[in-house]
């Protein structure tokens, strides 16, 4: 080890000396493209992984039987999964955009090594054996792990970490889908804080550096090969507006049951218990409905190719494929049950994001709809336009991100054809979700724990103030047995004005005040008087687990410039002032706003940040 810590120390000496000619700017472009490069070829990698599993475990399937193998594969990845983050991993890498989220608000942007493949390792487990779950979430956590720990690698401070990692992410979305936009627009929508000309450009050069080694690796073919026949037709205006409505309920159901059954196996403990609960679910679900199998993308294609029998197979439901309500019914169910395939995949121990099921019952909600139609109504409503713009949807109020969603269907395509029912979709379904659920899949749990970074700058930087790290403590603590003559011969050692008064257990009982001390303070006569004659109720408690925001709105209730701070029973830890908060605000704000030079950073408030100069790698 100490070998290896030496190689890269002169490997870092080596590359400050190669570059100590070029600019900050010629620098964050030259570490975008190595950042393209390492997420589009991880990328790739991990797609092998999933179609080698794919290949092996399922290509020998008959396509007219049902096959028992559906109830036991799901597990077995999920197993493999958890055992893999469990005794080598040991750490959470679950929920990876989620998980990118906080690394911005709470760590600096700093994300661990090993995500550069835990997270390829765990998924590949778990979807190659049919979790029902997609790969886009693995594989952003793993970009943006790469452009975040080669940020660190180069000693960049804490606004060219996070610019690394978000090109890290745009990359590995871009990769996936070979959609360099959808990338960029994804992490200017979902990730990125502070946007400006400097960060646009390397965000650019990365997505476009990983789109074209994955063209280079695995041909230009899109993701989904379509020829769009269809375009929009007025006439079926009515039909698409009522398409984004149905999405937006879709997504709320999406949201909903997600959070609910990802309740339910957090209640479970035992992990033995989680996997017989979620094996059991995802193994009878892909048995009776194998689209379910996997992320499903071959079921999309088959889908938007208006092949709906295809979905049929190895179904136990196959004799029956040509019944029109039986189709219906079919589809209905899958789409449904999806949902539940996902959840119970995550919750039971496998690793997988949201992103390509809320594809999937897009998919299948625009294609039902318009099969209803057809069936029941005799109307001729193409399939395939309506499919990938229900696609957009959901993805849209799923992720609160209808710009993604719109630019990723219409680089599918190769073409803007459907853009217009594009945008009248996405915005509908976000619309309405937003209305019935404001936070996306991604953000509800950080919005709860006041965790959550967003556009609105202003409010955001709060998330990055830490109450402990801005709590003072050096107020002297008196009990109720103290006296005026003990608290006047304080008062030339000490150097607040406030005295918290505190029982033997240290429960807060109130404080005093100098100022309601000065008129006796000169009466010797009064010096035996204890101190609960002057002590008040603080015009507010602060409890120790608040966050900054929450603390800001108490003190413009009560109209105080300090509140003590104490536990959620009521014991004293210190005070909190409104004018250090605003202090630490200012200082973080320039932290994260100002464009500072490559290795040189000021000292927040909060220091996630560490040592900002480029004095060797960080290794920790």
């Amino acid at each position: 080890m100490p070998k290896l810590r030496n190689k890269i120390a002169l490997l870092y000496r080596y590359l400050i000396i190669a570059t100590k000619r070029l600019t900050d700017k010629q620098l964050m472009i030259l570490l975008a493209i190595v950042v393209g490069l390492a997420a589009g070829f991880a990328t790739f990698v991990f797609e092998r992984a999933l179609m080698f599993f794919r290949f092996v475990l399922t290509s020998w399937f008959d396509i007219d039987t049902a096959s028992v193998f559906y109830l036991f594969y799901p597990v077995i990845g999920i197993i493999i999964a958890t055992l893999f983050v469990k005794y080598v991993v040991r750490d959470n890498i679950s929920e990876g955009v989620t998980r990118v989220l906080y690394a911005m608000s709470k760590k600096g942007s700093r994300i661990k090594p090993h995500n550069c493949y835990s997270s390829i390792v765990a998924s590949s487990a778990t979807i190659g054996f049919g979790g029902s779950v997609g790969p886009e979430a693995p594989i952003v956590l793993t970009g943006a792990a790469v452009g975040s720990n080669i940020a660190r690698f180069m000693r960049l401070n804490y606004k060219n970490i996070t610019l690394l990692l978000s090109c890290g992410a745009a990359a590995a979305l871009s990769a996936v889908f070979k959609a360099p936009i959808t990338g960029v627009v994804f992490v200017l929508e979902i990730l990125m804080l502070d946007i400006t000309v400097a960060s646009i450009i390397p965000l650019l050069i990365s997505a476009v550096t990983a789109t074209t080694l994955m063209f280079f690796l695995n041909g230009f073919d899109p993701v989904f090969n379509l020829n769009i026949l269809h375009s929009f037709e007025l006439e079926h205006l009515p039909y698409y507006i009522v398409l984004g409505l149905i999405c937006g309920l879709m997504s709320y159901y999406f949201t909903q049951i997600n959070s609910k059954i990802g309740q339910l196996f957090a209640r479970i403990k035992s992990m033995y218990r989680r996997w017989i609960a979620g094996g059991l679910i995802i193994g009878v679900l892909i048995f009776l409905f194998p689209p379910l199998y996997g992320e499903g993308y071959e079921s999309l294609a088959d889908l938007m190719h208006g092949n709906v029998d295809a979905l049929f197979n190895n179904s136990m439901f196959f004799q029956y494929r040509g019944i029109g309500w039986v189709v219906m019914l079919y589809l209905i169910a899958t789409l449904f049950f999806k949902v539940v395939a996902m959840s119970a995949t995550n919750g039971a121990g496998g690793v997988g994001g949201s992103f390509a099921p809320s594809l999937f019952v897009g998919a299948f909600t625009g294609a039902t709809m318009v099969y209803g139609l057809n069936y029941f109504f005799g109307l001729e409503l193409p399939i395939i336009p309506f499919t990938l713009v229900g696609m957009a949807g959901v993805m849209s109020g799923v992720m609160n991100a209808p710009l993604t969603s719109i630019f990723l269907i219409a680089e599918l395509t190769n073409g803007y054809a459907l853009f217009v029912p594009l945008m009248l979709v996405a915005a509908l379904s976000f619309a309405l979700d937003y209305y019935l659920e404001p936070y996306s899949i991604y953000t509800k749990k950080l919005s709860q724990s006041g965790e959550l970074l967003t556009h609105n700058k202003d409010r955001s930087v709060l998330v990055f103030l830490d109450l402990p790290a801005l709590m003072e403590t050096d107020f002297y603590k008196i009990s109720m047995n103290t006296t005026l003559g003990d608290v006047v011969n304080l008062i030339s050692t000490v150097h607040r004005n406030i005295f918290p008064v505190v029982s033997k257990d240290g429960t807060l009982l109130g404080i005093v005040q100098l100022d309601d001390l000065r008129a006796d303070m000169f009466s010797p006569e009064k010096y035996g008087t204890t101190i609960d004659r002057y002590m008040i109720a603080p015009p507010d408690l602060i409890y120790q687990n608040e966050q900054i925001g929450s603390v800001l709105d108490a003190f413009e209730d009560s109209k105080a410039w300090m509140l003590p701070v104490v536990t959620t029973d009521k014991k004293y830890l210190g005070f909190i002032s409104k004018s250090r908060i605003l202090a630490a605000y200012r200082e973080q704000l320039r932290a994260i706003s100002e464009e500072y030079p490559i290795g040189k950073q000021t000292n927040p408030i909060r220091p996630p940040y560490g040592n900002a100069t480029r004095t060797g790698p960080d290794l920790n």
